[in-house]
């Protein structure tokens, strides 16, 4: 218990840290409507609060049954997940944002369970609802690689 909240206590100190380094900072120019410097410091507040509960949470975390062991097939799992997160990764540009999240969301989604009809059609649905949205309405462009013979 003590190891855990001197290492939630480092972090934080860590968060806090960066987030100071972080608040000054502005960009020369503006390509996103809340500008570069919201998003890491949504991200080191979020971690602070979630640090500032390790840190003052009554009892320590207790593992349950009901957790899947970190046994070979899960460690398997996972690096499958990094792998196909690196798919995303690399075809992000050149494939664009839709092509690139259906090529890796379907495996991801087979991978955990999902059946093939459900898995292609939420996933094709998600990837082409997040590119309006974040295209559309946010005005943070994503790429759409080889379907940009569709834009106007």
């Amino acid at each position: 218990m003590l190891l855990q909240r001197i290492f939630a206590s480092v972090l934080l100190l860590a968060c806090v840290g960066l987030a100071l380094m972080a608040w000054p900072y502005q960009a020369a120019f503006s390509y996103e409507p809340v500008g570069p410097r919201a998003f890491p410091l949504l991200m080191l507040g979020l971690m602070g609060l979630a640090l500032l509960y390790m840190v003052f949470r009554p009892a320590p975390i207790k593992h349950s049954a009901d957790e899947p062991p970190l046994d070979r097939e899960t460690l398997i799992k996972i690096g499958i997940c990094v792998v196909l997160l690196l798919v995303f990764a690399g075809t992000f540009e050149s494939l664009g944002f839709i092509i690139a999240s259906v090529i890796t969301g379907i495996p991801m989604a087979r991978l955990y369970g999902g059946r093939w009809l459900p898995s292609v059609a939420i996933i094709s649905l998600m990837a082409i609802g997040l590119y309006l949205l974040f295209d559309r309405l946010m005005d943070v462009p994503l790429p759409l690689g080889l379907l940009s013979v569709l834009e106007n």
